[in-house]
């Protein structure tokens, strides 16, 4: 059940997901949107997404029905960019839950997933690599990491983008064939939250547990200090180890 992707590359825009929404309402899905620069790039809770040249900002733009499953998306996109990155930069990566990409705790990938509900229903999934920049800014030094700064040598970034859209289009095969359970084991093996002691900030309250597991519906299982077992299904996860 092989998707064919169209690709559509851009040297500048606002926001490759911004771009993938009005693709959407004009009836438009299995694209790619790729961009070397964004001006209004934006991640997870509307925060800004520094967007620079050097890095690989995309979004693929999917026609969906179970909308319910999307997050597998978000999974199925940082599994490829960890992939990719071993198989081309020869570096290990780990996931934090749920959707970024970190060395040394530092930020080198963030995902945004995005649903647009209507007759018929689109997921956005968006995804931004940090590869050649050389510096970040100021407020982001101490958090966010490239490939470039990391081994300290550029790294060819159109092969990272290749081995990752293939990546992502071997995992999205699986997610059409309703492999959840695959795609879930394989984050599983490369998210580094799991046994962790973290801080959880959800929209109304801080949670502080042990990270134990993520369920079949990709929320983060918490064990708290008095063994309730608490499910995050969304929040800000800070790692205290």
């Amino acid at each position: 059940m092989k998707v064919h992707f169209k690709e559509l590359y851009l040297k500048k825009i606002y926001s490759t997901n911004k771009k993938a929404k009005e693709l959407a309402r004009r009836g438009l899905s299995e694209i790619i949107i790729i961009a070397n620069e964004q001006t209004k790039g934006k991640g997870r809770f509307n925060r800004k997404w520094l967007s620079a040249k050097g890095g690989i900002y995309l979004s693929i733009l999917l026609k969906e029905e179970n909308i319910e499953k999307t997050k597998y998306l978000t999974f199925i996109a940082a599994i490829s960019v960890v992939r990719a990155i071993e198989k081309i930069a020869k570096i290990k990566t780990k996931i934090k839950w749920p959707n970024d990409v970190h060395i040394n705790k530092k930020k080198l990938c963030g995902i945004l997933t995005e649903s647009i509900l209507g007759n018929i229903n689109y997921v956005v999934v968006g995804v931004g690599i940090n590869v050649n920049q050389e510096k970040f800014p100021k407020e982001i030094r101490d958090i966010a990491i490239s490939l470039k700064i990391y081994l300290k040598k550029e790294i060819d970034k159109e092969k990272i983008l290749g081995q990752f859209l293939k990546e992502f289009i071997l995992l999205y095969d699986k997610y059409m064939y309703k492999k959840y359970n695959e795609i879930l084991n394989l984050f599983k093996k490369n998210c580094d939250t799991i046994g962790k002691n973290v801080k959880a900030v959800t929209l109304n309250k801080e949670v502080y547990g042990k990270a134990v597991d993520v369920d079949k519906d990709c929320n983060l299982i918490l064990m708290l200090k008095n063994s309730e077992i608490k499910k995050i299904i969304e929040g800000d996860i800070f790692v205290l180890d």
